[in-house]
């Protein structure tokens, strides 16, 4: 019976330690890669309002259809409305009580939804969805973490939450 993990008819090379691994594989992507935090990098796009994190991405651990970091919200601030492009964007809130703002458009009159979160919610952003998150405590900052289906962060910096501005590409 073949073996699931291993793909038909692939060659397979040595690698220095003489482990058998696939042609394919290049070395880079053959060992786990740890971020710690100290690891952290904070040269992102950003959004005004908030700060963002990179952690896990095509630069930090040469992923290629992935990226993962944290954002930090400080008390009583808003972000500015913004969107991911064509990334979908996954959120896990660790502490605090973020609220995530958009324009809901699927009933008669465009009306704007605030979902409120706290620590183990997780928040699902679809592409190109215009939003902004907010933070209305007034002494702690809320952090989340987030994953995207690209390996860089895009963000688009908007003037509103109405779709006016979004370019599909």
């Amino acid at each position: 019976m073949p073996n699931p993990h291993v793909p038909a008819g692939g060659e397979f090379v040595r690698s220095p330690s003489g482990a058998l691994v696939p042609a394919e594989i290049d070395p880079f992507h053959r060992a786990l890669r740890h971020v710690a935090p100290s690891g952290l990098v904070g040269d992102t796009t950003q959004t005004a309002g908030m700060r963002r994190l990179e952690a896990i991405s095509g630069k930090t651990v040469g992923a290629s259809a992935l990226w993962m970091g944290q954002t930090h919200v400080p008390a009583s601030t808003a972000s500015a409305n913004h969107h991911h492009g064509a990334s979908e964007t996954a959120i896990y809130v660790v502490s605090g009580h973020p609220t995530f703002v958009f324009l809901d458009v699927d009933g008669d009159e465009p009306t704007e939804t605030r979902v409120e979160t706290g620590p183990g919610d997780y928040v699902f952003v679809p592409p190109y969805v215009p939003h902004r998150e907010e933070n209305p405590d007034p002494d702690t900052e809320a952090v989340v973490v987030i994953a995207r289906t690209t390996q860089e962060a895009i963000v688009v910096n908007l003037d509103g939450l109405d779709w006016s501005e979004v370019r599909v590409e």
